[in-house]
């Protein structure tokens, strides 16, 4: 029997992590930040395994990413690969979306398809839309990791893809309000 959600579950999981590694970075700078974000990341999978008995798609990559490529700016010494983490969890989002768009499968469907119910047309088209809005905060991310200071990147890695993922759902409510199927009773 699959254990229900409890509300709070997800943005603890999911902001969670961010805010560690955003006060770990104010205090301690980049390294100490990144074995901080590490811990928090392993912590957020192990409390969504205890509570669900199962971890989220886009938990466990961005765990693998994180462990894997912070794991690399630890041993090494070199941020890059950290920098480079956003960018890679985007494009790998990105890629997979289009994949699915390509063998004609909108892949939304089925990891957010308990959540709501669309029409075929509503699920390409977020999909889409979802596949894009990756694609380009990836890019954004290797903008600004390459083109601005340390601290500007930890602050936009923490807070700046958290607000652009809101504004762009906020803005996607339209296509969903307009291809949601109707259930009897609505």
């Amino acid at each position: 029997m699959e254990n229900k959600q409890p509300s709070w579950l997800k943005p603890v999981v999911e902001i969670g992590p961010l805010i560690v590694f955003f006060v770990s970075y104010k205090f301690g700078g980049f390294m100490v930040s990144t074995a901080a974000v590490i811990a928090a990341t392993v912590l957020a999978a192990a409390v969504s395994y205890a509570m669900t008995r199962k971890i989220p798609p886009m938990l466990w990559v961005t765990l693998v990413v994180v462990v894997v490529f912070g794991g690399l700016s630890l041993a090494t010494g070199n941020k890059t690969f950290f920098f480079m983490k956003p960018t890679i969890v985007m494009a790998l989002f990105a890629v997979i979306l289009f994949g699915g768009l390509i063998a004609r499968k909108p892949l939304l469907k089925s990891l957010m398809g308990s959540a709501m119910e669309l029409d075929d047309s509503g699920w390409w088209k977020l999909t889409l839309r979802f596949a894009l809005f990756f694609a380009t905060v990836a890019i954004l991310n290797e903008i600004i990791w390459r083109t601005q200071p340390e601290e500007t990147w930890a602050t936009f890695k923490a807070f700046g893809i958290l607000g652009l993922n809101v504004v762009f759902i906020l803005t996607q409510l339209p296509l969903i309000m307009r291809h949601q199927i109707k259930q009897p009773g609505e």
